[in-house]
Formats: structure tokens, sequence, C-alpha cells
């Protein structure tokens, strides 16, 4: 991916990293036209390796560059990331009791947000569609804070991020439309809300991109804006659905795995 993007604009990369998460869900989602259904074990387990990567993500590739950055300055550098993880958080959670949505594996009456009477196969994809915003926008914030040039933040570190969630997107794209085929939509309807759930990202990316560029000063607070929103995604949403169905302890080592790979990804590209 490294060698796709250099050179290019950074709004563009970050169009093209996302473009890729998107696809890796797509592809996920497509696992319905092979598999009618797949058990509660392996959706859980997805699910918590989407919850490790979005946590290792998180630190290395957002707060740790925004404390580094807020370093050089004379702000004392715990108060971007502590401002900007709490307003990505808070940011979230007001998103969250506005727009209706049902976390999988919820009867329909523990709906969240404003009242509907959207059907549920909606209302299911609504909830990831929220939960792939933050994802976007710290893709696109990462490529964005690349391109000023500052050590702290790289093109390499920004692509090791894009390749993390696009590679937790893949098993998400399938924990979303297996569970459509069991509500009884059909296999084509059921992927196409599987990859459309993943459609905001190349958006929210954009937005990120744009809003570090335009405003270099606010770059430690966009990337641990970014950061809060993720981990308010995690703890709200993906922990509590992976340990719903009672498999705790392979949802835990999925996340365990999920945030190893994440690492490893960081560590090595970045």
């Amino acid at each position: 991916m490294l060698e796709l993007i250099e050179g290019m604009h950074p709004v563009l990369q970050a169009l093209v990293a996302t473009a890729f998460t998107w696809v890796m869900t797509a592809l996920g989602a497509a696992v319905v036209f092979l598999k009618k259904d797949i058990g509660p074990r392996p959706l859980d387990a997805m699910l918590g390796f989407a919850a490790g990567v979005m946590i290792a993500a998180s630190y290395w590739s957002l707060l740790a560059p925004a404390i580094a950055m807020a370093e050089v300055s004379s702000t004392p550098a715990w108060i971007p990331a502590a401002v900007g993880f709490l307003g990505g958080g808070v940011v979230l959670w007001a998103i969250d009791k506005i727009l209706p949505h049902l976390h999988m594996g919820f009867p329909l009456e523990e709906a969240e947000g404003l009242k509907t009477s959207w059907h549920r196969s909606i209302l299911l994809v609504l909830a990831i569609t929220l939960h792939n915003i933050p994802e976007g926008l710290a893709v696109g914030v990462a490529f964005g804070a690349a391109a000023v040039g500052l050590p702290e933040a790289t093109l390499a570190g920004a692509a090791a991020l894009a390749m993390g969630i696009g590679i937790q997107n893949f098993p998400e794209g399938t924990a979303v439309s297996m569970p459509l085929r069991r509500e009884g939509l059909g296999r084509l309807r059921s992927f196409w809300y599987g990859q459309l759930s993943a459609a905001v990202e190349p958006a929210a990316a954009v937005i990120g991109a744009l809003a570090v560029l335009l405003a270099r000063p606010i770059l430690p607070y966009a990337l641990s804006f970014a950061a809060g929103a993720m981990i308010f995604v995690v703890v709200e949403e993906l922990v509590p659905e992976s340990q719903r169905g009672g498999n705790t302890d392979l949802a835990t080592m999925g996340a365990m795995g999920g945030f190893v790979v994440m690492m490893i990804l960081d560590v090595a590209l970045g």
C-alpha cells in the first residue's frame, strides 16, 4: 500500500486507504454467498479481534504521536491528549443518543437513539455505520498528520493503521452480513448492507485529513479525538456484543490477537 500512495496528495492518500478498508469490509460481507450461517463462537471471536485492533491503534497510531507532538510545545503534553480523547468520546456518545441503531444480538426493544419504526435490519446496519465513523476519521487524521512532516507521524505509520483497520474490517463485514441473513434477508441484500456499513469511512477520512491540513495546531487534539471515538465504540459496542453470547474466553483471546496484530503492524511499519 505504501508504494501505491507515495506522492499522492494527503487527502487522496486517505481516500485510497479507506477505499481499501471498504473493500475489505465488502470481501468479508461476501462470505454470505459461500455460507448460509456461521455459529456465534466465530462471530464473537471476530468482534473481539476488531476490539483488539482498535485498542492498539488508538494508542500506537493516535495517542502516542499526539503526546509526542505536544511535548515540543509550551502546553503540557497531557492536555491535548486528554482533551481530544474525552472530546472524541463525548461526540460519539451524543451521536449514539441521537442516531437510531441496534447492536447485534440485542432484541429490538433494546434499540438505542431516537425512537423510530425502522426495520430491525436497518437499525443493525446503522449500529455498524456508527462504529465505522471513528475508523475512517482515524485514517484521515493519520495521513493528514504524516503530510505535516513531523517525525512523530509518518506515512508508513498511517499506512499501517489503514492496513490494520482493513484486516479487522474483513471479519467485521462477515459479522454484519451473517446476522442480517439470519434476520431473513436474502444473500444479496445481506451483502449489500454489510458492505454499505463501511461506506462512511472514506467520507470521514477526507474530513479528518482536511481538518488537520487546514489547521495544523489542532493536530494533537485531532489524533486524540479519533482515539477517544474509537475507544468509545470498543467499550460501548464491541466488547459487550462479543461477551453477550457467553463465549467470553474466545472473545477475549480474539481481542488479544487483534491487539497483537495491530501492534506488530504499527511497530514494524510505523
